[in-house]
């Protein structure tokens, strides 16, 4: 995919300003932004659903405003307003869709409803939220697409099923297929995506690797030392890259405590603490979501 200044106006109001990115061939990308971002929008304009108000979007090479039949059939979709044909079963409803999409090799619905633990023979009506998701991923997997636009594909799963369809994801990466998909769950696109776009008020804040989001996160730290007063901590930890919020207290037992939040680069802080006799040492895991949400609540840059 290769997007290139998108924009879309609705009335008066700008859903998307300017979004331009590149999806590589077989890789997962996923968009992640609160409720209201623009996600759907964005990909209903990149599928010529709705169409682009300036701006262009080449999809599996072809611009997506003359995209036809053959260009669908490539495409698996998932819309997050899923809406399904009640008054028939679910196996009858999927034929239906395989009649529309293309070739679906002989078992795979069976074996995608195996995994996803679906009774096909129900009547749609009958089937909870969840199930019929399910039904909505099985219709985008089923013919084995070159490219999968997932719109909030686990809404209503439990997280076992959540689970199952990030194995499906990692599958369908490995097959040489490219995913792009949006969230608003961190923690599902931390898990499946290569390369995430941090989408907010219809504007890309940032694209970058989960490991550089990662590298960029904040970790949470709380030591303790003897030997040393407050104020000689505060001035050996004061000022190093990437270190914040400290704040440096004298405990019951004489100890000297420091708490902070340290961002990057690691090596700086253990140089720092080297020669300290250190009774205590807590450094948590990047904290992957404090760090995305900052970016989703942080000043908007005028572009």
């Amino acid at each position: 995919m290769e997007v290139t200044d998108v924009t879309k106006r609705f009335g008066t109001n700008l859903a998307l300003k300017g979004v331009s990115f590149t999806v590589a061939r077989g890789s997962v990308f996923g968009v992640i932004g609160p409720n209201g971002a623009g996600k759907t929008t964005l990909m209903r304009t990149l599928l010529d659903i709705i169409r682009a108000t300036s701006g262009r979007a080449a999809v599996l090479g072809t611009d997506s405003r003359n995209a036809g039949p053959e260009l669908r059939r490539r495409i698996g979709y998932l819309p997050g307003d899923l809406v399904l044909e009640g008054r028939v079963s679910g196996a009858r409803l999927l034929k239906h869709y395989a009649d529309i999409s293309g070739p679906v090799r002989e078992g795979r619905i069976e074996q995608l409803a195996d995994r996803l633990k679906l009774d096909l023979n129900r009547p749609v009506r009958n089937l909870s939220k969840g199930n019929k998701q399910k039904l909505g991923v099985i219709q985008a997997f089923m013919h084995e697409p070159e490219l999968l636009v997932l719109d909030e594909p686990t809404s209503g799963l439990d997280p076992l099923m959540q689970q199952e369809f990030l194995g499906l994801v990692q599958e369908a990466s490995e097959a040489g297929q490219t995913v792009f998909l949006s969230s608003h769950v961190i923690s599902e696109i931390q898990q499946a995506a290569d390369e995430v776009a941090i989408l907010r008020d219809g504007r890309i804040v940032t694209i970058a690797s989960v490991e550089e989001l990662r590298n960029s996160a904040i970790r949470h730290l709380r030591m303790s030392a003897t030997g040393l007063g407050t104020a000689q901590l505060a001035a050996r930890l004061g000022g190093l890259p990437g270190l914040g919020d400290l704040d440096c207290t004298l405990t019951a037992t004489g100890a000297t405590e420091a708490t902070a939040t340290l961002r990057g680069d690691l090596q700086p802080f253990v140089q720092a603490i080297g020669t300290l006799t250190l009774t205590d040492l807590v450094l948590e895991e990047p904290d992957l979501e404090e760090s995305v949400l900052k970016l989703y609540s942080s000043p908007e840059v005028d572009s």
